[in-house]
């Protein structure tokens, strides 16, 4: 009998000699933990869809950004829920709303010890739910580029240090930086959400940003599951417009256009693990057919080694802990 020469297990006998041969590593500091802020009274509200997240108020939301910080996760991204909603989504870019509030309490409390992102969208503040100004039944995309930049813009004159468009309308990178440089923030960088599918994934996101549509979809704006040229497409238009970073949305089901944006661009790139994702993993482990921490480990896993730099993950805190305690 002739005995292999080379045997790939020699370099999994143990622990020690798995970490130092790993090509792919799970850390902290490359992940973003997302946050729900809402005008109300109460300081929590659960969220049925999305069990462990809340909604929290301004003053709520203190006491989770100081778990997010012991945690040691160096970044939130916030979603802002107002009071009222309107057909123009003013709540959007009110110096005074929910976001830009939020944002003051945070720096205050926290200053530099949290790099505070914030989502720049119309969803969550308009009537109809749309990602931007609706005129005979559909998003108007020029009109809608001037109210995403002055969104980003009061989130940066409340203290954001990045901001991140997600509405998927043409040209707003271009617009919002054009924006920001004109009132000399040029140092503020832009997460673009540059391949953001239309995906069915989203469903507990809308419960948790009270963002669900009123009419139709979001079909004609958001990107077509099956398209994979056309997000590398997206991802040249947004760099062309100035995007410091690129993300791709959702994650898990979209690792082959992760991979390839990675192989094409010499770009920092971003990866949302969104709330579906989230809710199916907590789902199967609160039935136990699923270990909860080896499966957010492995999946989170397999979005770094796709390409992502960044992660974007409910998981986050969780995973802070697992790594103060030596666990990943």
């Amino acid at each position: 009998m002739r005995y292999p020469t080379y045997r790939p297990r020699r370099l999994r006998k143990n622990e020690k000699l798995r970490a130092m041969v790993r090509e792919t590593t799970l850390s902290v500091d490359h992940l973003v933990y997302p946050v729900f802020v809402k005008e109300m009274g109460e300081k929590k509200v659960p969220i049925a869809s999305m069990p462990g997240i809340c909604q929290f108020s301004v003053e709520g939301v203190l006491k989770e950004i100081d778990a997010v910080v012991k945690a040691g996760v160096p970044a939130i991204l916030i979603f802002g829920v107002p009071e009222k909603k309107d057909e123009t989504g003013t709540g959007a870019y009110d110096k005074n709303g929910i976001v830009q509030k939020a944002v003051r309490g945070i720096k205050k409390r926290f200053k530099n010890d949290i790099l505070v992102i914030t989502d720049v969208c119309m969803c969550e503040y308009t009537s109809h739910g749309h990602c931007g100004i609706v005129k005979d039944g559909d998003v108007d995309n020029d009109e809608t580029l001037k109210l995403l930049a002055r969104s980003a813009l009061t989130h940066v004159m409340a203290g954001a240090d990045m901001v991140a468009p997600s509405d998927m309308m043409d040209g707003r990178v271009r617009a919002i930086r054009e924006m920001l440089d004109l009132h000399g923030d040029y140092s503020v960088p832009i997460m673009s959400y540059a391949a953001k599918y239309a995906s069915c994934l989203y469903g507990p996101f809308r419960d948790a940003a009270e963002s669900a549509p009123q009419f139709g979809d979001r079909k004609s704006y958001q990107m077509d599951p099956p398209n994979e040229r056309e997000a590398m497409r997206e991802i040249t238009l947004d760099i062309g417009e100035g995007a410091d970073i690129i993300m791709v949305k959702p994650a898990l089901f979209y690792l082959d256009v992760l991979a390839r944006a990675k192989e094409q661009f010499n770009i920092p790139l971003a990866a949302y693990s969104v709330s579906g994702e989230y809710s199916m993993i907590m789902s199967a482990a609160s039935k136990g057919w699923l270990d909860l921490k080896r499966t957010v480990i492995e999946s989170t896993t397999s979005i770094r080694r796709a390409g992502a730099d960044i992660v974007i993950t409910y998981f986050a805190k969780e995973i802070g802990k697992w790594a103060k305690e030596h666990s990943l």
